[in-house]
């Protein structure tokens, strides 16, 4: 047989297998590996296995501390997906470290807020207050948004999420930018004046935006996080059964009970 057609024929015979070994993920001998932050994300992500399970679907949910690795386990094949980020942070991760990820799905908003345990009002900051922000490009812009419709700043006109403290063009208060990881910035609560916290990381610090905060961004958030597979697995077949155990009535019943208008559903 000529090299050409034996080439072909392993290649047809090759493909059932391979369906089939794509088919057996979600398995007890192979669980569907999803990463996502302690807090908030890992709890949600909890109920969806719980959910999935009740199907004979099995998911591992890997946890993070940090919002870099969970992007970096997935692009290397430690994850099969991942929900823990808004698109504008995917986009960006995308963009500067050439991975090859894609959202396939909404999840939950989680509206970033204005904190501080030394004032009671923004009113009561004073000049040169210490406000920290994330040091990650899209927080850290978007931080800068929140405190501008708080009219603390003003930014270059037109700017986005991927505002930098280079846009501020007027300070009245002088306030000083504190730049950190975002996962430490409610462990500094106590020493600056303001901070800008992302909600998943404000409940694991007890901190209701709802409740607690001084300012937050309105409900029509347009940082509604995702769930991001790698581009191979954009059509996976085991992605719908991970859909419908996430998006669902159950799941948000469950984020509305648990987080108690903390964290909205963006499907």
């Amino acid at each position: 047989m000529p090299t050409t057609r034996r080439a072909a024929l392993a290649a047809a015979l090759a493909m059932p297998f391979a369906a089939a070994r794509a088919e057996q993920i979600g398995t007890a001998a192979r669980p569907l590996r999803v990463g996502a932050t302690a807090g908030p994300h890992g709890q949600i992500m909890e109920k969806v296995r719980e959910i999935a399970a009740r199907d004979g679907f099995v998911i591992r949910v890997v946890e993070f501390s940090d919002y870099i690795q969970p992007n970096a386990a997935l692009a290397a094949g430690d994850l099969d997906a991942n929900s823990y980020q808004h698109q504008p942070f995917l986009d960006r991760t995308v963009q500067d470290r050439g991975l090859k990820l894609v959202s396939v799905a909404k999840g939950m908003v989680f509206p970033m807020a204005v904190y501080s345990r030394r004032h009671k009002a923004l009113a009561d900051v004073p000049q040169g207050g210490r406000v920290a922000i994330p040091n990650d490009p899209t927080n850290g812009g978007r931080a800068l948004l929140l405190l501008a419709s708080a009219g603390l700043l003003t930014l270059t006109p037109g700017v986005d999420y991927r505002a930098t403290i280079a846009d501020i063009v007027q300070n009245p208060k002088r306030l000083r930018i504190v730049e950190l990881e975002a996962a430490q910035i409610p462990r500094v609560l106590d020493e600056v004046d303001l901070a800008a916290i992302n909600t998943n990381f404000a409940i694991a610090a007890s901190l209701n935006p709802v409740r607690d905060s001084l300012a937050r961004e309105r409900a029509e958030s347009p940082y509604a996080n995702v769930i991001a597979v790698r581009e191979q697995d954009r059509n996976a077949p085991w992605l719908p059964r991970l859909l419908a155990a996430y998006q669902n009535d159950e799941i948000k019943a469950f984020v509305r009970d648990t987080f108690q208008g903390s964290v909205e559903p963006a499907f």
